[in-house]
């Protein structure tokens, strides 16, 4: 790191729990670039990225397991500060001659935790403070050099640290907002112990991102898939702000979109940001690729491949762009799948893509989450109904229709989900949830209308509460507002005769069901 560098980095090490995602979220609240790499990256690797700081994150292992995910010992002599958490704690401690053992103790959920000793992690902080742990071993013996900072009534370290060479670790999880003092925690190591610069604002976020687009591309044309969605429509609008005319959008209408999805688009970005947009009408060709497909893998492969031949005959027209843009965010990366996190779920732009695309893909916002994204928006001037647009999968309704895709089901389930927006809007809870929809299960159920037997499909309703969408909790709908959306499925929507509320939080279950 120099001082003409914009921002400084602090890298997260990935041990496997997905909590690695909200550990660097957390760190980019405090306006301090965070990348997160895998465990096994070498050293040298995480070196040349000039790191201020590396944090290694929690994971599901024991350190005692075969094949326990491990990191290079080495790390610990490169004057870098070290920040272990839960998981990278225990492993600091074992692998500098401290001592983990599962003791019968262990500690899930929020924590009472005393701060025995100065640290600068605790510093100006009460002595007495909630934390949130969730460990099955403790460490019981500190390595040498190492003292302990914090106990909790059950285990007695809870936070030790060798300040002589700058390495720290806490068995509680800083991150999570239950640990009451947990965001000051993580500044006072960033600030104080690396030392870091408060300097990652978006305004340095987009020069930057403008910068390495324009590296990339050159004076090449891009094309870019737009999809109605907000990822998509902000990385349209960075990658215009740094290429101009050089960016053709490409806008697939799918037929598996939202009510009125196909006229916001044409509104927002030929007349309003004056972009060179081609409507490609393919519905036709995407129910073909979805005909009896059941499995939702197959459906987002088969939507991916259909996707990346639609743009790359395209391209023709377009001296034969090589570059296509797409809104990737960092929870599409981890859903599909890293070295030490499940597979959750191919996403069509990710897990979907075939092998043999022609296309070099410029990603601008593959390390941002959702939030980042919504100000970056903000911030480049897109209109508000499509910044605070709520998220919508890029297989569109394919994957809202738990079964075979048919024309007749999606026109019932367009309809129906229109009816949840807008009774959500009416409520004024739009802003307020991460998700609001409505899924099409292709079952028949019996009923009764007009005193005669029906036979037809339920359609459920899914409300979610979320920060970043890796955790999201059933939203609390108020019974009238339910009622309405009800009452106007079954009148409104032929083809409906039952509505069922999801009350699923994710986990167990993701927010859409397939």
């Amino acid at each position: 790191m120099t001082d003409a560098d914009p921002f400084d980095t602090v890298l997260v090490v990935d041990f496997g729990a997905q909590y690695a995602q909200l550990i660097a979220r957390r760190v980019r609240e405090a306006h301090v670039y965070s990348e997160i790499v895998p465990r096994d990256m070498p050293i040298a690797e995480m070196l040349a990225k000039t790191p201020r700081g590396i944090i290694f994150s929690g994971g599901p292992a024991s350190v005692h397991v075969e094949g326990a995910p491990s990191i290079d010992t080495a790390i610990y002599d490169t004057g870098v500060p070290v920040l272990g958490i839960c998981y990278g704690a225990q492993l600091v401690a074992q692998q500098l001659g401290g001592e983990v053992a599962r003791t019968g103790s262990g500690e899930y959920g929020r924590t009472a935790l005393d701060v025995v000793a100065g640290s600068p992690l605790f510093s100006g902080l009460p002595t007495a403070q909630d934390v949130w742990m969730s460990h099955a071993d403790s460490i019981v013996a500190a390595p040498s050099g190492f003292r302990v900072t914090a106990r909790t009534g059950a285990v007695p370290i809870a936070a030790l640290e060798d300040t002589d060479r700058r390495l720290y670790a806490v068995q509680f999880h800083p991150e999570v907002a239950h640990t009451d003092r947990g965001q000051e925690i993580l500044k006072h190591f960033l600030y104080d112990v690396c030392g870091c610069r408060p300097s990652w604002t978006m305004v340095s976020i987009i020069e930057t991102s403008v910068e390495a687009i324009r590296a990339q591309v050159g004076g090449e044309q891009v094309i870019c898939g737009l999809s109605g969605g907000v990822d998509s429509a902000v990385a349209a609008a960075l990658v215009h702000k740094a290429i101009g005319d050089q960016l053709t959008c490409v806008f697939v209408d799918t037929g598996l979109m939202r009510a009125g999805e196909a006229d916001q688009v044409e509104d927002t970005f030929r007349r309003q940001f004056n972009v060179d947009l081609v409507h490609v009408k393919a519905a036709d060709r995407f129910l073909a690729a979805l005909d009896d497909v059941i499995d939702p893998e197959q459906k987002r492969k088969a939507i991916g491949e259909t996707f990346i031949r639609v743009f790359e005959e395209t391209a023709v027209d377009f001296e034969d762009a090589r570059f296509l843009v797409q809104g990737t965010l960092y929870p599409d990366i981890i859903e599909s799948g890293t070295k030490d996190a499940a597979k959750i779920k191919s996403h069509h732009n990710v897990g979907g893509l075939p092998d043999d695309m022609q296309f070099e893909l410029v990603e601008p916002l593959r390390n941002l989450f959702k939030d980042e994204v919504r100000v970056m928006g903000e911030e480049l001037g897109l209109p508000e109904e499509i910044v605070w647009r709520q998220p919508f999968p890029g297989p569109g309704l394919a994957v809202r229709i738990v079964g075979t895709v048919t024309p007749d089901r999606l026109e019932i389930l367009r309809s129906a989900d229109a009816i949840v927006t807008e009774e959500i809007k009416r409520a004024g809870l739009y802003r307020e949830l991460w998700q609001s929809f409505a899924v099409l299960p292709a079952v028949r159920t019996v009923g009764v209308m007009g005193d005669e037997r029906t036979y037809a499909y339920p359609i459920v309703i899914r409300a979610v509460t979320s920060d970043d969408a890796m955790t999201a909790d059933w939203a609390r709908l108020p019974y009238d507002v339910l009622e309405r959306m009800s009452s106007r499925m079954i009148n409104e929507v032929p083809g409906v005769n039952r509505v069922a509320f999801d009350i699923t939080s994710k986990p167990p279950g993701t927010i859409e069901w397939e």
